[in-house]
């Protein structure tokens, strides 16, 4: 056995499909310091029993992406014998058995004609004519896309290392980790049973037993075992037969199949989900002689799965069984992977599969690698961040009820605005019993209860309104009074979610305007909306900062931005210890009055100056509301007057029910977080994961009016900026049919040609229209060009408007 180098410059854990892909991008960039440690043998964990179906489309364009790469890289590796990974490329159906899943079928063929993938709806008898095994009962429609396909997953591993070792990089197996050495909050080498390995940055590549290698760096991961089965059955076909059969997958019997040397694999997610190797704690505890090995077959479990799958493919109930396989496989909350760098510094993680990493393990390989070398991957990789899961993610039992909950509705059609049902009432407003006994219908955010919206406003008279298919689902006319009575008088909104983050010290102002592309240090009580941007010059976090004296300022950001936020700014902090960050997300409650009203309903309560004169939009002061201490800041994210009222927590309740009794006289409305997200896009106001992301930047994003680049130091990111070709812009378009609407990822279309896609939409109730934003070329984007939206199967017509469609010249902004 190859004695154990004493250092490297990165140490990868784990052997399965996804640190061999890494050690093989990471030669790929260069970096052949590389070793890779496995307890057993390369794919012994869960990868050697994965069913290594490779889909390509996905629910987010990133995801996409990833999994585009993977089916490129797979077939480059198919073309030498020597690195075939067994490589299919048969194609891929998905089936419907319901309107609403045919409708789901119609908006994924929308979807992918903007990657240029060509996913095609076709006929129910073309379908059968691909795979002749299926029955077509109750089936009502179908897609397919000839480039999916499926390989051997061991193989795949095994390509991916002989590169990676060709071009350098070390694989010692049979190598148990025992502990991670962390000095002064950085990753600084690896201990295993056969010694110590320095090194400047490690992979927990460990799949399964991700969290547990987590603990030893005192990180928490959230990656839970879940048992995941498939069967394997005797051949169909004579051997002589050489036609392949596409992927099967029918989500509305929670079925896949696909071909096995002459039989079939097949395989789906049980309504009744089983956890693998917990604790009494809940906690992950993997036997540590579990190598290799499968969990016992649940065939009492798999009995739905069985039944269903012979209704779609009859053959099945003739043909015999080889084998069932029953492995462990990593599941997180969201199913999404977790990848990225921790809080322990040069410490990434690259877990949490969820039964599709042989899918996106080449992208998965890809990004990591340009994250490891680069310090940033080249694509927006927040939905998989592991920064996404905040705090409250370390409770074992709140983390199984998410998994669970996800792993069960796995194949569950995901309408717009659909809210998860465990693992609710974490983190409440001081106001939730308030708002609870006043009819609110909460959603839920980072563990947060926020209110959607109230069912005491609802308002059949507006009934009308609703939109038009999936949009209409989860809808409430309350949504459309609370919008309209913000436009016309007044509105409470409960904003105590958003994340807030206190900077301080000495080196604040610079550090803070050095990481801002505004300029932030304005002095004492000014506001400043601004964007931090990465090294490429996209756009990092989007957010306000205002400055409270000459070495504290407040950052307010979205409550689910906090956690990347809050790791963003730690990760640039100066070494010398004069910047202090710290997340106050949960000492303060904030509301938000805004309305023409509100101004008059706030000047009771305060004996400080409210006028235009004495209170400027973008100012911050430290004022006193009824009996409470606020600090008050004139700023707005629905386009009209008003302030953000922020009180310690203590103060909340009482603050809360001050504001509601002054706004009664003035027929005030309270109103939920599915008001402002309309009253937003009549404004043209951005969100980030969606309107702007990492892969936009300013100047797209129609966000120059922020930039900076003449301030004393510069900012963060502008030289990646100035090499950037701006070549496409944010435009507002409004839809002819004012009840169809753009849910997110639609694609536009000019001329016959596909030229963006849309990144949000919805109704603007003030103007009466369809409202949606998307990139199109900059030679396109001009006010009053047609185009058409395509939205479940249908192209509707558009037209690029100029925005905001409310108040351009801000003036109900400023009165």
């Amino acid at each position: 056995m190859q004695d154990l180098p004493e250092s490297a410059r990165v140490v990868i854990i784990g052997g399965g499909v996804g640190g061999a892909s890494i050690a093989y991008h990471l030669a790929q960039l260069g970096m052949t310091d590389v070793v890779l440690v496995d307890r057993d043998e390369l794919t012994n964990g869960s990868t050697f029993h994965s069913a290594g179906l490779v889909g390509q489309l996905r629910g987010s364009v990133t995801l996409t992406k990833m999994m585009m790469y993977s089916a490129q890289l797979y077939r480059e590796l198919a073309k030498d014998p020597e690195t075939d990974p067994g490589w299919v490329e048969s194609g891929g159906i998905r089936l419907a058995c319901t309107k609403e899943r045919q409708e789901e079928l119609q908006r994924q063929v929308g979807w992918a004609q903007t990657f240029g993938l060509p996913l095609e709806e076709i006929s129910v008898a073309e379908a059968n004519r691909l795979f002749p095994l299926m029955s077509s009962d109750e089936v009502v429609g179908a897609t397919f896309l000839p480039t999916d396909g499926y390989l051997d997953p061991s193989q795949l591993t095994q390509s991916l290392a002989r590169v990676a070792r060709e071009n350098g990089v070390q694989i010692h197996t049979k190598t148990r980790v025992t502990g991670l050495l962390v000095e002064e909050g950085r990753i600084r080498g690896v201990e295993t049973d056969r010694g110590v390995i320095r090194a400047d940055k490690v992979v927990n590549a460990a799949g399964m037993y991700a969290a547990e290698i987590g603990r030893m760096a005192g990180v928490r991961i959230p990656v839970i075992p879940f048992s995941h089965q498939y069967l394997v059955t005797t051949g169909f076909r004579s051997e002589d037969d050489r036609v392949r059969l596409p992927t099967l997958r029918d989500p509305d019997l929670l079925v896949y199949f696909r071909e096995d040397a002459r039989g079939l694999v097949m395989g789906g997610y049980e309504r009744h989900s089983r956890a693998a190797f917990l604790d009494e704690h809940l906690r992950d505890s993997i036997p540590g002689d579990f190598n290799g090995r499968l969990l016992d077959e649940d065939w009492d479990r798999f009995e739905e799965i069985t039944t269903n799958s012979a209704k779609r493919v009859p053959i099945m109930s003739e043909l015999q069984i080889r084998k069932l396989i029953n492995g462990p496989e990593g599941f997180t909350p969201d199913n999404e992977f977790c990848l990225g760098e921790t809080e322990v510094g040069g410490f990434f993680v690259a877990a949490g599969f969820c039964a599709h990493g042989i899918a996106g393990a080449g992208g998965i390989g890809k990004v990591m690698a340009e994250w490891i070398v680069d310090g940033e991957p080249s694509l927006d990789l927040w939905e998989m961040d592991i920064r996404r899961f905040g705090r409250h993610w370390r409770s074992y039992d709140y983390t199984l009820a998410r998994t669970r909950e996800n792993y069960e509705t796995y194949y569950d059609i995901r309408y717009p605005n659909h809210e998860r049902t465990s693992a609710r009432g974490l983190k409440r407003s001081p106001a939730y019993s308030w708002h609870r006994e006043h009819g609110a219908v909460f959603g839920e955010k980072s563990g947060w209860e926020r209110v959607n919206y109230y069912s005491t406003n609802e308002d059949p008279s507006l009934e009308y309104l609703r939109p038009k298919g999936w949009a209409g689902m989860n809808w409430s006319t309350a949504i459309a009074r609370e919008h309209l009575g913000t436009r016309e008088g007044a509105t409470l909104f409960d904003e105590s979610s958003f994340s807030k983050l206190r900077i301080d010290g000495p080196g604040a102002a610079r550090y803070l305007n050095y990481l801002a592309d505004n300029d932030v240090a304005k002095g004492p009580g000014r506001i400043t909306y601004t964007q931090l941007l990465n090294s490429h010059g996209g756009i990092e976090a989007d957010l306000t900062i205002t400055q409270l004296t000459g070495e504290s300022f407040l950052l307010i950001t979205g409550t689910a931005f906090g956690n990347h936020d809050f790791s963003w700014l730690r990760s640039h902090l100066p070494d010398d210890g004069s910047v202090r960050l710290t997340d106050v997300t949960g000492s303060y409650a904030c509301y938000a009055l805004w309305g023409p009203k509100s101004r008059e309903i706030l000047a009771p309560l305060t004996d400080a100056d409210l006028s235009n004169a004495g209170f400027p939009y973008l100012r911050a002061q430290e004022i006193t509301v009824g009996h409470v201490p606020v600090l008050a800041l004139r700023v707005t994210f629905v386009g009209e007057l008003g302030w953000e009222l922020y009180c310690t927590s203590e103060y909340g309740m009482s603050l809360f029910e001050t504001l509601v009794e002054a706004g009664e006289p003035h027929a005030m409305m309270v109103g939920g977080y599915r008001a402002i997200d309309s009253l937003r896009l009549e404004k043209a106001y951005r969100v980030w994961g969606s309107d702007v992301t990492p892969d936009d930047d300013p100047i797209e994003a129609g966000l120059e009016f922020c930039l900076r680049p003449d301030k004393p130091g510069g900012f963060f990111g502008s030289e990646g900026l100035a090499k950037r070709e701006s070549s496409r812009r944010l435009v507002c378009l409004v839809l002819e049919d004012s009840r169809s609407v753009a849910l997110g990822n639609e694609p536009i279309r000019m001329s016959g040609a596909i030229i963006g896609r849309v990144t949000s939409g919805g109704i603007g109730y003030s103007v009466g229209k369809s409202i949606a934003y998307g990139y199109v070329p900059v030679e396109l984007a001009e006010p009053g060009k047609a185009c058409e939206v395509f939205i479940f199967g249908e192209w509707i017509g558009a037209l690029i408007v100029e925005a905001p469609l409310v108040d351009p010249q801000m003036k109900r902004i400023r009165s």
